[in-house]
């Protein structure tokens, strides 16, 4: 395994490479990450603050900051997709996992805000699986 892997949002605007060496791997299913993802949950990795490089495109970075929370979310101005940012602490980077362009050093450790998940979430793990969209 590399000790680098790159990422990039989907219209490849922005690259950043980092260090493949993730502490902590959460889907997390807060109300808040299920708003910004659109999804059931967020998938993102967590490592050093210093652990990325932007390799392009960082003028196409946009950062949303939740007011009164310690909560962020940064995105491709041209695209939209999820990016790493540090959090306001600077105690971590965030990486969203689908923006890797190859497989991290660890699988998921924890669901977390489990409470909060989506009602349908737990229905939807079960429905069936397609190869694309389905017949």
């Amino acid at each position: 395994m590399s000790d680098k892997i790159s990422g990039s949002c989907l219209c490849g605007a922005v690259t950043y490479e980092v260090q493949n060496d993730f502490k902590r791997f959460y889907f997390c299913h807060c109300g808040q990450c299920q708003k910004i993802t659109g999804s059931a949950h967020a998938s993102n990795l967590m490592t050093e603050p210093d652990a990325i490089k932007w390799t392009a495109g960082e003028a196409h970075k946009k950062q949303f900051n939740y007011p009164d929370r310690d909560f962020t979310v940064v995105f491709c101005t041209e695209c939209g997709s999820g990016l790493p940012f540090v959090t306001k602490s600077g105690k971590a980077l965030i990486v969203p996992a689908g923006s890797l362009d190859a497989q991290p050093n660890i699988q998921p450790n924890n669901n977390i805000f489990w409470a909060e998940r989506a009602s349908w979430y737990d229905d939807g793990k079960l429905a069936n699986k397609c190869e694309g969209f389905p017949s």
